[in-house]
């Protein structure tokens, strides 16, 4: 029933899930949920960042000799473990953020995993860190 003070306002949004939390996205992409940007741990990002630096260390180490041999001891993809072992070419400001929580949404997992610039410079660019 319209009694003339009930107004209803439609406003069209998304619900994604970034780092394991729910956003709620404007229709521009824009974020309007009140999570921090400044502070917002992805757990899936620090542990494929502290699983390639692991591995480095086995490769480095002696421990196996190739991506090959990480792959069979930990029985996963060889591919896989390729895309992982890429992370420790990360500027370390770009792990330093990912490690305290200060990366912005946009920075995620899969975007880390695919083919990035070698570059720091380069990298800081593609993942908007530089202003």
């Amino acid at each position: 029933m319209d009694d003339g003070r009930t107004v209803t306002v439609r406003v069209p949004i998304s619900i994604k899930r970034r780092g394991g939390r729910k956003l709620v996205l404007a229709p521009t992409g824009a974020s309007l949920t009140s999570v921090s940007v400044h502070r917002r741990i992805d757990n899936a990002m620090v542990k494929a960042v502290a699983r390639a630096f692991r591995w480095r260390g086995m490769l480095e180490g002696g421990e196996c000799s190739t991506v090959r041999e990480i792959a069979r001891a930990k029985r996963i993809n060889e591919a896989y473990v390729g895309r992982v072992l890429r992370l420790t070419l990360l500027a370390p400001e770009i792990v330093e953020t990912i490690l305290n929580g200060r990366q912005s949404s946009e920075l995620q997992l899969e975007t880390l995993m695919k083919r990035f610039p070698v570059e720091w410079r380069a990298q800081r660019e593609a993942f908007h860190l530089i202003a």
